[in-house]
C-alpha cells in the first residue's frame, strides 16, 4: 500500500490599513501629499494577548528597515525614537490575538491592521498598528514592516513589492503536527463520498454496506483510537467532501490494493501537515468482502493512526480477518 502526503501551504493576508483603502481612494484626501521633509516618530508597543513573547528586537528591526528605506519609497526620511513603554508615543504597536475586522476590510486570515497616513498634521496620536501573534520572528517582522509602510502613507500597490503586497505567505510558531492530534481535522463532523465507478452493479449493495460499516467503526471511536464526537456524514458533492472514497485503477494508484492521499495545512512551515482538509481512498481490484477493511483503514490512517497504533482489526495482514465482519 502506497502512502501519498500532498503538502498545501496555508496563505495568508499580510494585512490591511484600517480607513480608507487608499489616499487616492478618500475624497477629502488632496492629490499630492506633502509630508514633512523630516521627522522624528516614537514607537511604543503593547503585549495585549498577553504572550509573555519579546517583541522588541522585532519591532526594532522592522523600524531599521524604514529609516533606511523611507526617503526612497515614502518620499520623506523618518526616524524612530523606539521607547516600548512610551506614555505618550506618535505610533503604538499592539499584539493581539486576533483581528476580526479592519477598517473597511474584513478579510478572515487578516493578520496587521495599520492606518494610512493621510497628511502630515491629521494623524491621530498614537497612531495604532495591530499585529496578530502567532506567527515566527520572520512572519511577524514581514507583517510590522508592511503595517509601518501604511503608516508612512504606502498602498498595497505600491514599492517595495515585497514588503506592500496585499497578500504574503507567513509562517506560525511551531504547531503540533496532524500526526501529533488526537483530532488532525478542523471539526470532529466530516463528509464523505463514495464513487462506485467499476464496482459491478451486482456487487454494490453489498459495497456500500461494507463502506458504512467503515465509517461506522471509526466514527465508534475505533476501538478507542479516535475521538468520540466523530461523525460521519454522506454528501452527493464530491468536491466539498472531506473523504473522498473512489473504487477504480486512477495514473497514481493502479495494479491492485489501495491508496490513500491526505492533504491539508502546514502553517509552521515545517513540511509536514498540522491538519487535514481532504483524504482521498483509491480501492483497486479489491475482493468484495475486503473493501470495508482498505476504506477503515485508510479513515483510520486519516486521524494520524499508523502502525501499532492503528486498532488490532486494521493492523491485520490475515486475508481472513480483512473479509471478514471486523467492524463488529
Amino acid at each position: 500500500m502506497r502512502r501519498v502526503l500532498a503538502l498545501v501551504a496555508l496563505l495568508v493576508v499580510a494585512g490591511c490599513a484600517g480607513g480608507p483603502a487608499s489616499p487616492a481612494d478618500d475624497p477629502d484626501a488632496t492629490a499630492t501629499q506633502t509630508p514633512a521633509p523630516e521627522r522624528t516618530l516614537k514607537v511604543a508597543l503593547a503585549d495585549e494577548a498577553g504572550t509573555g513573547r519579546e517583541y522588541a528586537p522585532l519591532v526594532r528591526e522592522a523600524l531599521d528597515y524604514w529609516e533606511q528605506n523611507a526617503a526612497q519609497f515614502a518620499g520623506f526620511p523618518v526616524e524612530y525614537e523606539f521607547a516600548p513603554n512610551a506614555t505618550d508615543p506618535d505610533v503604538r504597536v499592539r499584539f493581539v490575538a486576533e483581528i476580526e475586522a479592519c477598517g473597511s476590510e474584513t478579510d478572515e486570515f487578516t493578520a496587521g491592521c495599520a492606518p494610512y497616513l493621510r497628511s502630515p498634521g491629521e494623524v491621530d496620536r498614537p497612531a495604532d498598528v495591530r499585529i496578530e501573534t502567532g506567527y515566527d520572528d520572520a512572519s511577524t517582522v514581514t507583517l510590522l514592516q508592511h503595517e509601518f509602510g501604511h503608516t508612512l502613507g504606502l498602498g498595497h500597490d505600491d514599492d517595495p513589492a515585497t514588503v506592500m503586497a496585499a497578500r504574503s505567505t507567513l509562517t506560525t510558531l511551531p504547531q503540533p503536527n496532524a500526526t501529533e492530534r488526537a483530532l488532525p481535522w478542523t471539526s470532529p463532523d466530516l463528509t464523505y463520498y463514495v464513487d462506485y465507478g467499476e464496482v459491478p452493479a451486482d456487487e454494490r449493495d453489498a459495497t456500500r454496506e461494507q463502506v458504512e460499516a467503515a465509517f461506522g467503526y471509526v466514527a465508534d471511536d475505533a476501538d478507542g483510537t479516535v475521538p468520540a464526537n466523530v461523525t460521519f456524514t454522506r454528501t452527493r458533492n464530491r468536491s466539498a467532501a472531506d473523504v473522498v472514497v473512489q473504487f477504480g485503477a486512477t495514473e497514481s494508484c493502479s495494479g491492485g490494493g489501495s491508496c490513500g492521499s491526505l492533504s491539508g495545512f502546514d502553517p509552521d512551515g515545517d513540511d509536514a501537515l498540522e491538519t487535514y482538509s481532504r483524504l482521498t481512498v483509491t480501492v483497486v481490484d479489491v475482493d468484495m468482502e475486503a473493501r470495508g477493511w482498505h476504506v477503515g483503514y485508510w479513515t483510520a490512517y486519516g486521524f494520524g493512526l499508523r502502525g501499532e497504533e492503528l486498532p488490532e482489526p486494521l493492523r491485520s495482514d490475515d486475508p481472513d480477518v480483512r473479509r471478514s465482519e471486523w467492524w463488529r
